[in-house]
């Protein structure tokens, strides 16, 4: 009997501490995602931004098994979506669907209302791909070397058009200006598609276009490729050089797609979405979705995405400074 007390009294006591040890409850973090993710497009819905979102929406949501939902937030060249992930909580939950101009148009604005590198987190940069410098018919050249001809011999300048102040059409045709020193006079528009009706019409001759903008014009020949603004030629292309071959030195620029997340986002939710992304753009339906937009499917870790950033932060803020830009 006092052998069946002693036992009972030394596991009422080891039961007893060990209820005293300290719970691992798992975070929130380790247990992500939990609900349905938000990811904001800065533009509005129905143009190629919001359609590649879509399609890395949707291959997100079956690798992390939550609803992605594509919430549309158009306006002020991307900044009301960016300022809106910039200030949501840094959960996960709300994610920015982000394009070159998410970085052109900071750089533009003298006063940027949002901190690429303080108020973001980036996640992963999904592809890249060159622009397609493209002429009007009106002008008469098919090479790059004609068309500076051209363009100096015209007494009132060249206009080119963009899809809005500080977009990346919009710097690069400031930085062809810089290069070229020719007179050139920027048109800003509301989209790309007002810009490229008016390119079509002859009332704009130069156009820095995105591919899924200008490329049904190149295919039926109503516009005229002189180059593509990538280090490499385009495999949709092959004939067309790259501005290097066509004398234009330093003038490797792309356009790029990724993700991005408030600052101080927990770093494994980071690393999370960063495999699911990376796994999602190596596969198809988004490679052949990006093959057929001209582009390549990009695989790194966040700090890669960071570090590319930063690079082009400090090309554009330059473009700009030395344009001496104004806020919109």
């Amino acid at each position: 009997m006092h052998r069946y007390l002693s036992f009972a009294a030394t596991t009422f006591t080891a039961l007893t501490a060990l209820s005293a040890l300290p719970v691992q409850a798992q975070t929130p973090s380790q247990n992500y995602p939990l609900k349905p993710i938000t990811l904001i497009v800065p533009f509005a819905p129905g143009g190629g931004t919001d359609s590649i979102a879509r399609d890395v929406g949707k291959a997100l949501g079956e690798k992390l098994g939550q609803v992605v939902i594509i919430e549309n937030k158009g306006g002020a060249g991307g900044s009301i979506g960016a300022n809106a992930v910039a200030k949501a909580p840094a959960d996960g939950y709300t994610l920015l669907f982000a394009t070159s101009t998410f970085v052109t148009n900071a750089a533009a604005e003298a006063t940027p209302s949002y901190n690429i590198e303080k108020d973001f987190s980036p996640i992963a940069m999904i592809g890249r791909g060159p622009l397609l410098v493209v002429a009007s018919k009106e002008m008469g050249v098919k090479t790059i070397a004609q068309l500076r001809t051209a363009m100096a011999a015209r007494p009132d300048g060249t206009n080119y058009c963009s899809s809005g102040n500080g977009s990346i059409n919009h710097l690069s045709g400031e930085l062809f200006r810089q290069k070229t020193q020719l007179a050139m006079t920027h048109v800003p528009y509301k989209g790309s598609g007002p810009a490229t009706v008016d390119l079509l019409a002859g009332r704009i001759q130069l156009f820095f276009a995105t591919v899924p903008t200008i490329l049904p014009y190149v295919l039926d020949n109503r516009v005229e490729l002189l180059a593509v603004t990538g280090a490499k030629r385009s495999p949709l292309f092959p004939s067309a050089p790259t501005m290097a071959e066509a004398g234009i030195k330093g003038f490797e620029i792309s356009t790029w797609w990724g993700v991005l997340a408030p600052a101080k986002t927990p770093q494994s939710i980071i690393d999370k979405l960063n495999v699911a992304i990376n796994e999602a753009a190596a596969r198809d339906p988004m490679r052949s979705r990006l093959s057929h937009e001209g582009a390549d499917a990009v695989s790194g870790s966040p700090a890669d995405f960071r570090k590319a950033l930063v690079a082009e932060t400090v090309l554009w803020r330059e473009v700009a400074k030395t344009a001496g830009l104004k806020p919109n």
